[in-house]
């Protein structure tokens, strides 16, 4: 279990997840790598979203065992769960009228003693996460007043101000356009290089996922068909077998990373 832990920041063991009598993911053994950033793709309704609900607690599991560190996640106080990982839902939704800063501060309330006030060290995690996703500038502004990509970063702020060594980011680049798409996921390849963070992201684009992720999980009907790194599941074989998809796959002469450039669907 030692061993386990130090390679994986979170894993479930035989985990069976779903709503009542719905069974979502059946069985499923799943790790998230320590250390690295890990993309879950699979068409939609294939359980994505399920699976990080489960593994952050969120959802609870009906049968296995989610693991945090080697320690079963359910039997673990809810603020010590919450100094070790931190999840951005998708779509996340603030009260009206709430400052960037405002809300980045709700990120310290696992640390929080007493009456709750902000203390020095929560004022240097507060202006740390503004400085380093760029929002500083955006501090006093109504969350409100921003463009998708700022209110996306001040949401991801947030999670960092909370800092846990572990992030889980549910869809965060929906409803963004390319070059937004591309802010937030360079941010996120930033925290992982430069702040050390161990994150992990449901995402649709693939070649995004290839572009920015060290390892990747493939699902398709509740079950892990692939896992593996950028080029292991970034084939046409793996792309026929999650998606249906027929897909042309080449090298990205700026990243060395695989993309896939045309796709079709297959015929039977």
């Amino acid at each position: 279990m030692k061993d386990e832990a130090q390679q994986f920041s979170l894993q479930g063991e035989g985990i069976s997840v779903g709503y009542q009598q719905n069974i979502i993911i059946p069985k499923m053994d799943v790790q998230i790598p320590k250390g690295k950033i890990t993309s879950i793709i699979g068409p939609n309704g294939c359980g994505k979203s399920t699976l990080l609900k489960a593994l952050s607690r969120m959802m609870p599991v009906q049968s296995g065992a989610v693991l945090l560190d080697g320690q079963a996640i359910a039997t673990l106080p809810t603020v010590e769960v919450a100094r070790k990982m931190a999840i951005l839902p998708q779509s996340p939704q603030a009260p009206g009228g709430l400052t960037v800063e405002e809300l980045v501060s709700y990120g310290r309330y696992p640390h929080q003693k007493g009456f709750g006030k902000l203390n020095e060290e929560d004022h240097r995690a507060i202006a740390w996460a503004l400085e380093i996703t760029h929002m500083a500038e955006f501090a006093q502004r109504g969350i409100d007043a921003l463009s998708g990509g700022q209110r996306q970063r001040a949401w991801i702020a947030m999670a960092l101000a909370q800092d846990t060594p572990l992030i889980l980011l549910d869809e965060p680049t929906t409803y963004l356009d390319m070059a937004h798409q591309l802010e937030v996921l360079e941010l996120l390849k930033e925290l992982n290089t430069n702040a050390h963070k161990t994150i992990a992201l449901v995402i649709h684009d693939l070649n995004l996922a290839a572009r920015f992720s060290d390892w990747m999980i493939a699902m398709r009907k509740g079950e892990v068909l692939y896992r593996g790194t950028p080029k292991e599941i970034m084939t046409n074989q793996v792309l026929r077998d999650v998606f249906s998809l027929d897909a042309y796959i080449a090298q990205d002469p700026w990243t060395g990373r695989p993309i896939c450039m045309t796709y079709r669907l297959c015929r039977k």
